[in-house]
């Protein structure tokens, strides 16, 4: 059984990673890839957040921090090094690598974990962003896959990861959030 969906893994890993290859995709799937292209549009989304977002978005700042370092570090260290999976690039002699290996295990892909969890974590909090949130996301989770370095399996379970981080957070925040307009309503009219 093992073997069926190894094969259904390579078969949608070449399709990726072969069938759909050209000069176009490998450039714009290794820009959208790197999170150093990332830190300005985090830096003003960020900053919007907290000056213009009210208490929810000065709580929506401090839990997708919260968020990221826990996604991360439970794909990084707890699931990768438990599992030890060879990344395509490292296992495959065939694999495409237009961005180079990266280094470390593959299962599940942390790109994945992270940015699935920010979409559906802003997605509880600001459901109107949900289009530019998930594309953003599925976008950067097949380009781990085209570019060799993760096989769909390790996209799909760092999604689901995710999702779940994502939504527990997001839940959380809300119910934070709706405890302290709670308080200040109270405090007003006491006063």
């Amino acid at each position: 059984m093992t073997d069926f969906f190894y094969s259904i893994d390579l078969a949608i890993f070449y399709f990726f990673n072969h069938t759909l290859a050209s000069g176009f995709l490998d450039k714009f799937f290794s820009t959208i890839t790197n999170v150093h292209n990332w830190y300005i549009a985090y830096i003003i989304l960020l900053g919007i957040l907290v000056t213009k977002g009210g208490t929810k978005g000065r709580l929506a700042f401090a839990g997708i921090i919260l968020l990221i370092a826990a996604s991360d570090l439970t794909g990084a260290r707890l699931l990768k090094e438990t599992i030890e999976r060879l990344r395509p690039c490292a296992a495959l002699i065939d694999a495409r690598i237009p961005a180079g290996c990266a280094g470390g295990f593959s299962f599940p892909s942390n790109h994945a974990i992270n940015n699935f969890a920010a979409a559906f974590y802003f997605y509880k909090l600001f459901p109107n962003l949900k289009y530019p949130l998930f594309i953003t996301a599925i976008l950067i989770a097949l380009s781990r896959v085209y570019l060799g370095v993760h096989y769909p399996s390790d996209i799909l379970g760092g999604a689901v990861l995710g999702s779940i981080y994502g939504l527990l957070f997001g839940i959380g925040i809300l119910k934070l959030n709706d405890y302290i307009i709670s308080k200040k309503s109270e405090s007003k009219n006491e006063g």
